[in-house]
């Protein structure tokens, strides 16, 4: 396991300054959330503007509109990505700590509650100012991939979510012990899949022009539900097959379990990853093949 690239040397801060003792740093992560919910903004704004892209050539909300929804979409990521994280993958740690449950830069977020959030914070503004559900979700849809994008990039510079171990050649020596600690020889660098840019690939760059295509060129959002169901579809099938790749958390990692999987029977089975993507897949399917044209 001695092949791979070497990890490059990008700091996972872009700087940091020290004010009254304290030292303040802007994190390549932050910067990652921060123009994803811009970029998407825009993608939005700008398909709201365009009336005939729209079901009776009428956008489901003014501009405006999409800005006090950005609000509500905002405190669903944060909310949902950190109560995600805490049912999900540790309970019992934050049941035990839940004073440490806000504590978001220990452990982190995840997708899947992310996205929950984000639903149900759509849901509700939707619902109190009467705007279509399903065209607005294919709006939501169509402006997240960025995000994920920036975000799985992130994720690399930042050393984590990184993958199992590999030979192929463009395997990445990530540092940390952690990283390093694949059973290799002594003296051995062990070098694994860049599984965060997999996805990266996948999820923003294959399925969000997927979506913009569909969008701008062939007028899917003329079908209420069809966007928002390959989004939906589309993330859960990409998140399934990376996790073949991706090292599992390592709650689930145990002598009798070296693969991580969260349900398993008679040593095959799957991740908790897997296991969370499965009814997105089905979601999706069902979101896509429900869609009319009106």
């Amino acid at each position: 396991m001695s092949t791979g690239l070497p990890f490059p040397n990008v700091s996972p801060e872009l700087f940091s300054i020290s004010i009254f003792g304290m030292d303040l740093a802007l994190r390549w992560y932050a910067l990652a959330y921060i123009a994803g919910i811009l970029i998407g903004w825009r993608i939005a704004v700008a398909a709201v503007k365009r009336a005939a892209l729209w079901p009776a050539n009428t956008p489901p909300m003014r501009p405006e509109q999409v800005e006090e929804l950005l609000t509500w979409v905002i405190l669903g990521i944060i909310l949902g990505g950190r109560l995600g994280f805490v049912l999900f993958y540790q309970p019992a740690y934050y049941f035990a700590n839940p004073m440490q449950i806000p504590f978001i830069w220990q452990g982190g977020m995840a997708f899947h509650g992310g996205l929950i959030g984000v639903i149900l914070a759509g849901w509700l503004y939707c619902m109190r100012a009467s705007i279509p559900l399903r065209s607005a979700a294919d709006m939501m849809a169509l402006a997240t991939p960025p995000g994920l994008l920036l975000g799985r990039i992130a994720n690399f510079i930042n050393a984590e979510l990184w993958g199992r171990p590999t030979e192929l050649p463009w395997g990445v020596q990530f540092p940390g012990a952690a990283a390093q600690a694949c059973g290799q020889a002594a003296g051995e660098i062990c070098a694994r899949h860049p599984s965060q840019l997999y996805e990266a690939v996948l999820e923003g760059i294959l399925l969000g022009g997927a979506l913009l295509w569909l969008a701008f060129r062939r007028g899917a959002l003329k079908v209420p539900g069809r966007i928002v169901g390959l989004f939906i579809g589309g993330y859960g099938a990409a998140r399934f097959l990376v996790e073949f790749f991706r090292q599992p958390d390592a709650q689930f990692v145990s002598e009798g379990n070296p693969l991580g999987l969260a349900w398993h029977v008679g040593g095959y089975g799957l991740t908790m990853g897997q296991l969370l993507s499965l009814p997105m897949i089905a979601i999706g399917l069902y979101l896509w093949r429900s869609a009319r044209r009106t």
